[in-house]
């Protein structure tokens, strides 16, 4: 062996212990985030075994029946606390199965592909001067998550999105195709949409749709202790109001601004037909900023910057308001702080009793709360997980908190401490965010719980279908 072949074989031997070394060092499922799946909030990393991201049917079919449990679903990851992975699953990531398979204008209806956004369909649809029936307040949100955590809105004289959905196609465990409506495998339907992924993956929806309409803004801020009867007397029952909320002004919570779009034939303030996507805005960035970290910050945004916002009269389309993106509301950093959503829904003639005794949890845990918004439901038609059994107010609850496990447990605390309020007047609390509630709260809130898990047991045996949420409360 000549010199030059002893320094390349030196050289190859040298490769090799570093390899070794690096392998040790940082094992490979470490060496790459790929196989890490997040929500928004950042607080719960999961590692994964595998990802994939299927475009057809037929790929989705082939996987469930290749994989053994556990596997996990996943759109864009806008829950918050574990609903769409587990640690060691097969993830489906379902965001490249967004085709647009069938639609009609004539019957105000379309069929896709879950992995599809609202804002793809809204898009789509425009043109016609066609509307989403239901759907959340952004558009960013996949359709099959939307359905998987039975969505709601906005939208008054409306509810859950289970009441704008005409059927759904899933993949069972055994990797059957099946259809499933109101009419047709009822308790596949009923238990799929708001399932969390626990029955299987649902590939497709069919959708009803509404006109587009033009619609104009009005504001008013009064007390808290007067917008039932504000709601019931103005809203409840006016069929030109399309959208309509109320956020409540932290941390005196004494007043409400009402906010309603109602159905106008006034000119157009804003000519666009949707808003821009996927745009931060940095001036909302700072506003944010201000409103969590500033002492004066909340009082700036109810006496200052909320009236420059509202001061306007706006005529807009409706598929214009329903269009807004995410990204707006996204904080300048969420390395050390994140900001995180509950709900609780309340029975309406519970309202006056719940919500002093929720202003009273979040002042003595001096909960950093940005806003809460007061939304209204119909009763759900059926589903198993139904979160509004009865007409219902929802509190959405947007606050910030830190990432440290201490700050985590303060959380827990007083979020269990308004899940027993809800209970105590015949409410619920919302399962896409953290999960903190004990079995007893979770078996109190949700009592057709049992017949869900029951079917689970039916069409998925071996527990194929998990993720966090019902590792904790599935046995």
């Amino acid at each position: 062996m000549n010199n030059s072949q002893k320094r390349k074989e030196k050289h190859y031997i040298l490769c090799q212990i570093i390899f070794v070394i690096l392998f040790i060092v940082f094992p490979s499922g470490e060496l790459s985030a790929e196989d890490i799946v997040n929500d928004i909030t950042q607080l719960n990393p999961i590692k994964v075994r595998e990802i994939i991201q299927p475009t057809s049917t037929e790929e989705i079919v082939k996987a469930i029946r290749m994989h053994s449990s556990p596997i996990s679903i996943g759109g864009g990851h806008y829950s918050m606390g574990g609903q769409t992975a587990i640690d060691g699953a097969f993830q489906i990531d379902m965001r490249k199965f967004d085709r647009i398979l069938h639609f009609s204008s004539s019957n105000k209806e379309i069929t896709v592909q879950t992995g599809i956004t609202w804002r793809k369909i809204q898009e789509f649809i425009d043109p016609y001067n066609l509307s989403l029936k239901i759907m959340q307040s952004y558009s960013n949100f996949t359709v099959g998550g939307s359905l998987s955590v039975n969505v709601h809105g906005r939208y008054i004289g409306q509810g859950s999105i289970i009441l704008s959905v005409k059927q759904i196609k899933i993949i069972l465990a055994d990797g059957k195709l099946l259809t499933a409506s109101p009419t047709q495998n009822q308790e596949i339907f009923y238990g799929a949409i708001g399932g969390y992924g626990g029955l299987g993956v649902i590939t497709e929806a069919t959708l009803s749709l509404t006109d587009n309409i033009k619609i104009e803004r009005t504001n008013t801020v009064f007390p808290l202790k007067k917008y039932k009867q504000f709601f019931l007397d103005n809203i409840r029952d006016d069929s030109t109001v399309i959208f309509h909320n109320a956020n409540i002004y932290p941390y005196q919570y004494e007043k409400v601004r009402e906010i309603s779009y109602r159905k106008t034939s006034k000119n157009l303030t804003i000519n666009q037909r949707l808003k821009p996507p996927g745009k931060k805005n940095i001036l909302r960035e700072f506003m944010i900023e201000v409103i969590s970290a500033f002492p004066k910050g909340k009082w700036l945004r109810q006496y200052l910057i909320d009236p420059i916002l509202y001061k306007d009269k706006i005529v807009e389309w409706r598929n214009y308001e329903a269009s807004q993106d995410l990204n707006e509301l996204e904080p300048i950093s969420r390395k050390e702080s994140t900001y995180v959503l509950q709900e609780y829904f309340i029975p309406i003639e519970q309202f006056d009793n719940f919500y002093p005794l929720m202003i009273n949890i979040l002042k003595k845990n001096k909960v950093n709360v940005i806003n809460i918004s007061i939304r209204h439901a119909k009763p759900d038609s059926g589903s198993l997980l139904a979160w509004a059994q009865r007409e219902v107010f929802a509190f959405v609850i947007y606050y910030k908190q830190g990432k440290k496990q201490k700050d985590n447990q303060e959380v827990q605390k007083w979020t269990r401490q308004l899940i027993n309020a809800a209970i105590l007047f015949n409410g619920t609390y919302y399962l896409p965010y953290q999960i903190h509630a004990t079995n007893n709260q979770f078996f109190q809130a949700y009592p057709r719980a049992a017949d869900f898990f029951k079917l689970k047991k039916q069409l998925d045996p071996t527990n194929k279908f998990t993720n966090k949420l019902w590792n904790k409360y599935y046995k």
